[in-house]
């Protein structure tokens, strides 16, 4: 599967994935990963999804980039809230 809008831009957004981190970005600082998740909703649902990439902004605030599976919507940057994605084994238990 080939997803569009993969990395993030500079000056902030993430190309087709909808907004993402603000400010400038360096491909080097983005560390893609295949990250599997259980995404958890306000309304108490949940869902499975992936990380495919991890960046930290200047501030220090991680964030990641988000599929949540089945959802229709492509990959977006967010930061990253443990309380809300919980991550899950990648391999080997």
């Amino acid at each position: 599967m080939v997803e569009s809008g993969r990395g993030p831009v500079p000056g902030g957004g993430s190309g087709a994935g909808g907004p993402g981190p603000v400010g400038a970005i360096v491909a080097a600082d983005v560390e893609w990963v295949y990250q599997p998740v259980e995404v958890h909703f306000a309304d108490g649902d949940w869902a499975l999804g992936r990380i495919s990439a991890w960046w930290r902004d200047a501030a220090g605030t991680r964030w990641c980039r988000l599929r949540v599976a089945r959802s229709g919507r492509p990959a977006r940057w967010e930061p990253f809230d443990e309380s809300r994605v919980v991550l899950l084994p990648a391999g080997g238990l």
